[in-house]
């Protein structure tokens, strides 16, 4: 086995354990991942979009905002995490509106912040929050898994050639096919019965993690590096592996809190907005 295939295959092991165990226990470890990722998505967006030479006092406090949210996100207040990244968003926009600099930091902050909080958010609620994040789980990777060798096997149309040019239409399909089933067969063994309501908000994670990973695909395409860091041997950075996990994510957490406020069930969790537990 080449070098380079083992150390893929050891840290994929290592990352899968790690988050696993964290996702199992749940409560300060997974919250504790989250926050981890915050900082680390942080990290790598201020270094690809070169946030300290087009703005370092920003990116400064950018810094300070994002350690303190994701100190927030593993050991304080859930209630006050979306306030804060409110509050730091505007903080961060008032930066770039009147003292000049890049529209990209506000942008890391809040892609960042949203990425800790919501995650954290999902497995919240005991067993409802581990059957959530699961669910998630299984809708993101089966999208992935299944869009890679659909798209492989039947090519096609290019589903967005300027950004990723081996994506296709078929890959895109096929994928978001598989992670409908992916989250029934979840949703099945969850509450005893294959519901349409889970069909359709796995459909629309799907949609939400392709376009993650588009997302992630422009943004080096337009700051022309090949990986988000080298800070998993053999894979990249955290960016390459939770582009599309933490759309998906984005898209969950937003929807239960659109219901959780039209709906007057206040502190609903994302657990008990899919499942009904």
């Amino acid at each position: 086995m080449a070098t380079e295939l083992k150390r893929r295959v050891i840290s994929g092991v290592v990352m899968a354990a790690v988050v696993l165990a964290a996702t199992w226990v749940g409560g300060l470890a997974f919250r504790g991942l989250a926050a981890a990722i915050a900082l680390l998505i942080y990290f790598e967006w201020s270094t690809i979009t070169r946030l300290t030479e087009r703005n370092f006092t920003g990116n400064l406090v950018g810094w300070v905002g994002i350690i303190l949210l994701s100190a927030n996100i593993a050991f304080g207040d859930n209630g006050m995490n979306m306030p804060f990244l409110g509050g730091l968003a505007i903080t961060m926009l008032l930066i770039v509106a009147v003292g000049g600099g890049t529209w990209w930091l506000p942008g890391g902050v809040i892609y960042a912040g949203l990425s800790g909080i919501s995650l954290a958010a999902i497995r919240e609620g005991g067993f409802p929050g581990l059957a959530a994040i699961l669910f998630v789980f299984a809708v993101v990777w089966a999208t992935d898994i299944l869009a890679y060798f659909v798209g492989r096997a039947l090519k096609g149309p290019k589903l967005a050639p300027r950004i990723s040019p081996g994506k296709t239409w078929s890959g895109a399909i096929g994928g978001t096919v598989s992670a409908v089933i992916a989250g029934s067969l979840v949703g099945l063994a969850v509450i005893g019965v294959v519901s349409p309501w889970l069909a359709v908000i796995a459909l629309l994670l799907s949609v939400a993690s392709q376009i993650g990973d588009l997302f992630e695909s422009f943004i080096k395409r337009r700051f022309a590096v090949k990986d988000s860091s080298h800070l998993i041997p053999g894979h990249g950075g955290v960016m390459d592996r939770v582009d599309g996990l933490v759309f998906a994510c984005f898209a969950i957490f937003l929807l239960a809190l659109a219901y959780d406020a039209s709906s007057g069930h206040l502190g609903l969790s994302v657990g008990e907005f899919l499942f009904g537990l």
